[in-house]
C-alpha cells in the first residue's frame, strides 16, 4: 500500500476517532444535569465536578488525538475514560428487553473504540 495513502488513512482516522470524543464532550455539557443525576444515582459522589472532569477529558483528549499530537497519551486517556464511563452508563444487567439491548450495544460499541485507540496508540 502507498504510504502517503496509508498516512492519510491515519489521519482520517484520528480526526473521525478524536473527533467523536471532542463532539461527544461538548454535547455532554448540554446534558450535563441528567447525566450528573444518572451518576449519582450510580453512586458517584460530587458527580458534577466528576462529569465536569470527564468532559474536559474528552474534549481535549479528542483534539489531540484529532491533531496528532501526543496521540499514546491522548488515546490511552481515552481508554481509561470508557473504561469508567462504560460500566457507569451502559449498564446491561440492570435492564431487561430492548433496552437491555441498547445498553448491550452501547458496550459492544465503547469496547470496539476501545480498540481503535490502542491501534492509535
Amino acid at each position: 500500500m502507498d504510504s502517503d495513502f496509508s498516512t492519510g488513512l491515519v489521519l482520517i482516522g484520528r480526526i473521525l476517532l478524536g473527533g467523536a470524543f471532542a463532539f461527544a464532550g461538548v454535547r455532554n455539557i448540554m446534558n450535563a444535569p441528567l447525566l450528573a443525576g444518572m451518576m449519582a444515582a450510580r453512586g458517584v459522589p460530587v458527580a458534577m465536578p466528576v462529569l465536569y472532569a470527564g468532559i474536559v477529558l474528552q474534549i481535549v483528549a479528542g483534539l489531540l488525538l484529532a491533531a496528532g499530537l501526543w496521540v499514546p497519551y491522548a488515546a490511552a486517556a481515552l481508554v481509561l475514560f470508557l473504561i469508567a464511563a462504560t460500566p457507569m452508563f451502559h449498564n446491561f444487567w440492570d435492564f431487561q428487553g430492548p433496552e437491555r439491548a441498547a445498553k448491550f450495544n452501547g458496550w459492544i460499541s465503547n469496547a470496539a473504540i476501545a480498540g481503535g485507540l490502542l491501534i492509535a496508540a
